[in-house]
């Protein structure tokens, strides 16, 4: 019996995905627990529709991600993040993803999940430093943090 995968079931089909089961199986577990529907040409053409939809949506949100590559790799986006400095040059605590995500929201207006932001180890010094984001799998910008003196 051809079925269409309502959830991923393990070991026999993905989401969306038309196989070919046992009858059994197919009416007795699949069926009656909703993880799965009868191929039908309807069946078949609402997966395709589904599809569409998000593949539509995936193209959508890979678009919105270049846009934001670029407004945040622009030479006059850089990051200004103002810190105490001890009589050494040496700074008072560190700066970490969230503080990299909150001076973004407030100086250039773009909120951006810190979680994106792949910064390894907080950054203790002053200067200017390279840090990677990644907007979407396909996707991922440089932004400049330049930490300085208050």
């Amino acid at each position: 019996m051809k079925v269409v995968f309502l959830e991923d079931v393990k070991g026999q089909g993905k989401k969306g995905q038309i196989k070919e089961v046992p009858t059994g199986y197919a009416q007795n577990f699949l069926i009656k627990k909703n993880l799965a529907k009868v191929a039908t040409a309807a069946a078949l053409s609402e997966v395709k529709g589904q599809a569409k939809a998000k593949e539509k949506e995936e193209a959508e949100l890979l678009a919105e991600a270049k846009a934001l590559k670029e407004v945040l790799e622009k030479d006059e986006t850089v990051v200004e993040i103002k810190m105490k400095v001890g009589q050494t040059g040496h700074t008072f605590g560190a700066v970490d993803k969230a503080d990299i995500a909150k001076a973004l929201k407030s100086q250039f207006g773009l909120k951006l999940d810190k979680r994106k932001i792949q910064l390894i180890n907080k950054i203790q010094a002053l200067g200017t430093k390279d840090v990677p984001v990644k907007l979407h799998r396909d996707v991922t910008a440089m932004v400049k943090v330049k930490i300085s003196e208050a």
